[in-house]
């Protein structure tokens, strides 16, 4: 729960009193949260465990007048860590930076989310460096009766595209040879490391018979 900073009254005590509250309020940057000792108490050597779960603990913090502990911490990024920690899922609306929860993540020392963040960095460096998907396109002429071998012998990547009849440009006796352009296309993403893989046999004669264009 969090909410703007206003005075008011700290956390309830146990039914008994005796022991710590089971409740804590924390105060990051200026704005309240309250949680439960146990939801802290999920990562034992985070910061956030050792300010507020231990009886005696090993990180002192002064406190406001609400009994609140002050940690001087950018609350725009605690929700996904305090989350985590209540549900162990990580949470990041598109209005945050995941830069920032791993910073705050490191600061709390929470380990389990420091790696669950660089995961999916990296994750997301990855699926970027791979770009879209670009194609190039090739344009060859044929005669009618050099159409099924051409298609059969198309390898390499190489897609049929679109078949273009473009009449009849010769004539032998009395039988004329239909003319077509065929577009053919291949992903542009034949390389390793910036090297491209040199074509085929069968893909260099799509390329001598597209350059009679």
């Amino acid at each position: 729960i969090a909410q703007p900073l206003e005075p008011g009254p700290g956390p309830p005590e146990r039914a008994g009193g005796g022991g710590a509250a089971r409740w804590v309020r924390l105060n990051v940057g200026g704005t309240y949260f309250v949680t439960t000792r146990q939801t802290l108490g999920r990562e034992p050597k985070s910061f956030l465990c050792r300010l507020c779960c231990q009886e005696d603990p090993e990180l002192d913090s002064d406190k406001d007048e609400t009994g609140a502990y002050l940690i001087d911490r950018d609350p725009t990024y605690f929700g996904p860590i305090l989350n985590y920690l209540r549900h162990g899922k990580l949470i990041i609306t598109k209005e945050l930076a995941e830069e920032g929860v791993l910073e705050e993540a490191e600061f709390y020392n929470i380990a389990s989310l420091v790696r669950l963040v660089k995961e999916r960095i990296r994750d997301n460096e990855n699926r970027t460096s791979q770009g879209p998907v670009k194609h190039v396109y090739r344009v060859l002429q044929c005669q009618e009766e050099e159409l099924t071998q051409m298609v059969s012998t198309m390898s390499d990547g190489w897609k049929f595209e679109q078949l273009i009849s473009i009449g009849s440009s010769y004539n032998y006796g009395s039988e004329d040879q239909a003319e077509f352009l065929c577009v053919v296309s291949r992903e542009l993403n034949n390389s390793t490391n910036g090297i491209v893989i040199e074509p085929s046999e069968k893909a260099k004669i799509l390329q001598e018979r597209g350059s009679r264009m």
